[in-house]
């Protein structure tokens, strides 16, 4: 993004500095985990919306490699919990390295993450950070507790949904506003451009589980399904599948059973399920638009609405 070419520079010298370690496996691990790359949407949020209300300092590059590490430590514990072997088109760390080492190395990052947290000073800015990661963990188990239920509502997903994926993306938005200086009204449209991007995104990863491929989208299409992960697509054929197509998914929810996945990609694209899933995709992310008409026109509020778009459009 041209827009923040140099600042995106700058939080990859950060993140390289403070991810060191005098321990050689939480170097190792860390540097593999970070150097897979990814979209770098959250870093790029806090850098979009800094520069967007006029930021002049340098602590954007440290909170954006804050968010980065937060996010990363997440990524960590998810492949754990859901044994994943695949992320970002590369073996999992936990696949490599071992689940110990995986979940012990992403409590590096977060502790890490809180140690340069205070080094900025600015409790809004920790209280936001700090207020992030515990709804993330509340996330985390509530998606627990959904696994193998084939009885999860809409409200029950999209609430993790929220928890788990949208609050780093609203945090992340926040944070940029904050140091910037914006007032409260500047920083709560931020934090809901955040949630609802945020929530597209995971709509379309959720959707791509069905739609995409292993290549594309750098894991194992039908993980989800494996899992037992009910999410908005088969939630969809739950509610409006014909009975055959109700047991089935029911089914295979409750035993993570992925043998019949060709099945299930048949009954949600016949019922409409992506599609839907799709339109709620598209309408979050206009919502996200439609919550920065108020920020000052140029590259970095162009960059947002592009990120809008990207978030609907992407196949990866």
């Amino acid at each position: 993004m041209d827009a923040i070419a140099a600042d995106t520079q700058e939080v990859n010298l950060v993140i390289r500095r403070e991810l060191h370690s005098d321990v050689p496996l939480v170097n190792q691990i860390a540097d593999y985990i970070i150097s897979a790359g990814g979209k770098r949407i959250r870093p790029t949020l806090v850098l979009l919306f800094a520069n967007a209300w006029g930021y002049r300092g340098a602590d954007h590059h440290a909170l954006a490699a804050i968010v980065e590490f937060i996010h990363t430590a997440t990524l960590l514990h998810d492949d754990v919990v859901d044994e994943s072997s695949l992320r970002r088109g590369r073996k999992t760390a936990n696949a490599l390295f071992g689940n110990a080492a995986s979940v012990l190395v992403g409590d590096f990052l977060y502790s890490r993450a809180f140690q340069m947290m205070v080094t900025i000073g600015n409790m809004r800015v920790m209280q936001i950070l700090a207020d992030a990661t515990n709804v993330i963990a509340e996330g985390e188990v509530l998606q627990l507790l959904n696994m193998h239920d084939p009885d999860v509502s809409e409200e029950r997903y999209l609430q993790v949904i929220r928890s788990k994926t949208a609050k780093l993306f609203e945090a992340a938005a926040q944070l940029g506003a904050v140091i910037a200086g914006a007032d409260d009204e500047q920083i709560e449209a931020a934090a809901e451009y955040g949630r609802s991007l945020g929530t597209a995104f995971q709509l379309i990863d959720d959707l791509l589980d069905y739609s995409g491929n292993a290549v594309d989208i750098g894991k194992n299409v039908g993980d989800d399904l494996r899992e037992g992960k009910p999410t908005l697509p088969l939630i969809y054929v739950m509610q409006h599948g014909t009975p055959e197509q109700r047991e089935l998914v029911r089914n295979c929810i409750e035993t993570g059973d992925e043998l019949h996945f060709d099945a299930v990609l048949k009954a949600v694209t016949d019922s409409g399920a992506l599609q839907y899933t799709r339109q709620q995709a598209v309408a979050a992310a206009a919502k996200a638009r439609a919550t920065i008409v108020g920020l000052p026109a140029g590259d970095f509020k162009n960059s947002l609405v592009n990120l809008c778009a990207f978030a609907v459009d992407r196949n990866h």
